[in-house]
């Protein structure tokens, strides 16, 4: 069971004729009199179609929020070059700040390690009564690297740089200090390979902190390089101090140690010209009060009285060599003297680090204030932006609202009204004209030029509307009733002529005669079928046809299936038998003819037409039954639709109406169910084909065993 299955929306006439006439407002108010006003002229709006596939183009907010975007994200932009940059001198400070702290916890503990390279020299080069400073020294030594290791933990936890890897990788030489340590007190060490070690491991701490100089403020990077300059001289002191304690410890030099000495010197002095170089007045005070005390002088005169030792020998190549003679220095007191000297350099060390320290705070708090300020100005930015485009989206789109309200006030209440009115009129009333808004009604308070001549277009388009409106209801209910007048008409005539072919056979003998009567009978029937429909279909409300009392549903089966062509092919296997009062006869009789002559028309000519009847709790059930190729999902979906009255035959889109008129019984069975209060529904059939259900109310049929009210003839 099938049909051309195109859906058609039902919709009341009047929203219907609504929606066809705003279709019209695209024509009317894209038509013009002047050039360019032809099909072949470009739309003025054609050049946006291209930005169409921007986010938000397609509503005025978002355009105007697209082309205050554009100049906004450029400031936003440089704003944010202005943040990164500022971003980059705070993280810089903050590192320089940990940096110099890691560098001054460093320096403490070189200056333990310095302190026990030269006892451990002076050990190794005979002074026994070095031993219990050694120890006490090895204490502090520990003391100051597991401070050091637990600082470079919290750090590289926190947030990792290249000076924290750098110095831990300083401090891999140190994993050998316990071994030195041991060959020391097993007396197996070699004094030059023990200062060697210690060297090596003061060095490399000294390398680990100017590893990495952080760029950013040339006061802080200065002040970071002088550091490592001072600390630098800083060793070379205590190196010097180390060896000459050896060297007077054994009473001379030995081979090879005036060369260290004399390298050792220069080192310093390099050292110390690098610094005075990158120092500020204030870090180059602090060194030269390290340098202008009685430690520093008596410092000086040993160093001269090494110098004197080791040329004193007429053989002045025996001092190349290791020689000299010897030299009668207290250990003690130059190991006393050099100590102080190095603790005023460390402090001179810590006074530069703190001069560090703080430049590198004033640029972290310099940029974190600028930071702030492109951040806020950022902001403001946007917010002013933002205002912009939302006052210069209201000023366009609150007067454009108020004139989609009104025109959607027209859509929906004033054009429905107006034709309601129109089709509920009598064809003796007179058509009153609807009165368009004024223009007081239709003026938009505080909007622009432009949008008042579009209020004035959109009141123009109404009274075209509202007369269109009219126009199409006038035509569509004269159309209607000229259906109905007609469809009276033939069934009057149908009827008159089904008299007289009944009269005509009750007279005729000859068999032959006879049966081509009974067939003209047949056809004369259909005729009246079709001309039922036409009423249906028109909206006459009164069958002419009605049965006083109840008829069988039996005989309700068998009159529909009189009135269809090949009803030799519709078997009834199983049909409980139900009374059908008589109001409900013809009309239930008419939609039985329809479904049954639509299953006949879409299965095959050799199979039968099934019709099954059983009774369902209180409701009567129908089922007609085909064995043809079936419907799809969506046919059956579109025919549903027609059956449960959503669509109306005379509501068709353009275009639709020459498809409608192969499912016109569809519609017929539609109107009729919902007159009867019955439900229809196609479904697919367990085999191949569809099965047509019809549900009947207990309102319409009575069970066989009531007593009837009065006797009906069946139904022809």
């Amino acid at each position: 069971m099938t049909g051309n299955t195109s859906h058609h929306r039902q919709m009341p006439a009047g929203r219907t004729t609504t929606a066809r006439l705003l279709r019209l407002v695209p024509s009317l108010a894209g038509a013009g009199n002047g050039p360019g006003s032809g099909s072949g002229s470009r739309s003025p709006f054609g050049p946006g179609r291209r930005f169409r596939s921007l986010p938000g183009w397609r509503s005025i907010r978002g355009r105007v929020a697209v082309v205050l975007a554009v100049p906004t994200c450029l400031l936003l932009s440089l704003t944010g070059l202005g943040v990164a940059d500022r971003a980059a001198d705070w993280a810089a400070a903050r590192d320089t700040v940990d940096q110099v702290g890691l560098l001054v916890q460093a320096q403490d503990l070189v200056r333990e390690l310095q302190r026990e390279r030269g006892l451990t020299n002076g050990l190794l080069g005979g002074a026994g009564k070095y031993r219990d400073d050694v120890d006490a020294q090895r204490v502090r030594t520990d003391d100051v690297l597991a401070e050091v290791e637990a600082v470079l933990h919290e750090q590289s936890s926190d947030h990792t740089t290249a000076a924290t890897t750098a110095l831990e990788d300083a401090l891999t030489p140190l994993d050998s200090l316990g071994t030195t340590r041991d060959e020391v007190d097993a007396g197996s060490a070699d004094r030059a390979r023990t200062l060697a070690f210690y060297t090596t491991a003061v060095t490399a701490l000294i390398d680990g902190g100017s590893a990495h100089t952080p760029a950013g403020d040339r006061r802080v990077t200065d002040g970071i390089q002088a550091l490592q300059a001072l600390a630098r001289a800083t060793e070379a002191v205590a190196l010097e101090r180390g060896s000459l304690n050896g060297v007077f410890a054994a009473g001379r030099f030995r081979t090879g140690e005036y060369l260290d000495f004399t390298e050792i010197r220069a080192t310093r002095v390099a050292a110390l010209d690098q610094y005075a170089e990158l120092a500020t007045p204030g870090q180059e005070a602090a060194l030269d009060a390290a340098f202008d005390t009685a430690a520093a002088r008596r410092a000086t005169a040993y160093e001269k009285r090494a110098e004197g030792g080791a040329w004193g020998s007429p053989r002045s190549s025996e001092a190349e060599s290791g020689g000299g003679s010897a030299l009668s220095v207290d250990p003690s007191a130059w190991w006393n003297t050099m100590t102080t000297l190095v603790d005023d350099l460390h402090g001179a060390q810590r006074k530069v680090g703190d001069d560090v320290r703080a430049h590198a705070a004033d640029a972290g708090s310099t940029a974190t204030r600028q930071l702030g300020g492109f951040l806020a100005l950022g902001a403001l930015i946007l917010a002013v932006a933002t205002a912009l485009a939302v006052l210069a989206a209201r000023s366009i789109t609150r007067p454009l609202s108020a004139l989609a309200d009104q025109a959607d006030a027209v859509a929906r209440n004033r054009l429905p009204a107006a034709v309601r009115r129109i089709q509920e009129a009598g064809p003796d009333d007179a058509d009153e004209p609807v009165a368009p808004r004024t223009k007081e009604d239709a003026e938009v308070p505080g909007s622009a030029r432009e949008i008042t001549r579009l209020a004035a277009a959109l009141r123009n388009v109404e009274r075209t509307a509202v007369g269109l409106a009219g126009e199409q209801a006038v035509l569509r209910r004269n159309t209607t009733e000229s259906l109905a007048s007609l469809g009276r008409r033939n069934q009057a005539l149908l009827g008159r002529q089904l008299g007289l072919i009944t009269t005509l056979e009750s007279q005729e003998l000859d068999p032959d005669a006879l049966a081509e009567l009974f067939e003209l009978d047949h056809l004369a029937t259909r005729m009246r079928r079709n001309a039922e429909s036409l009423l249906v279909l028109a909206g006459a409300e009164n069958p002419p046809r009605s049965w006083p009392g109840t008829v069988t549903m039996s005989e309700v089966v068998q009159s529909a299936v009189a009135e269809v062509e090949q009803y030799q092919r519709v078997e009834v296997p199983d049909l409980e038998q139900s009374r059908v009062r008589g109001h409900a006869v013809a009309e239930l009789s008419h939609l039985l003819a329809e479904l049954v002559e639509n299953a006949l028309v879409f299965s095959p000519p050799t199979r039968p037409v099934e019709i099954y009847g059983w009774r369902d709790a209180g409701e009567y059930c129908l089922a007609i039954v085909d064995h043809g190729i079936g419907m799809s999902d969506e046919q059956l979906a579109r025919a549903n639709a027609r059956l449960s009255g959503r669509e109306s035959f005379l509501i068709t889109p353009a275009g639709a109406a020459a498809r409608a008129g192969g499912t016109l019984g569809h519609y017929v069975v539609g109107r009729l169910a919902a007159r009867l209060g019955a439900h229809v529904e196609l479904r697919r059939s367990q085999g191949p084909g569809t099965t047509a259900y019809v549900a009947l109310p207990t309102a319409i049929v009575q069970r066989p065993d009531q007593q009837p009210a009065a006797s009906a003839p069946a139904p022809g």
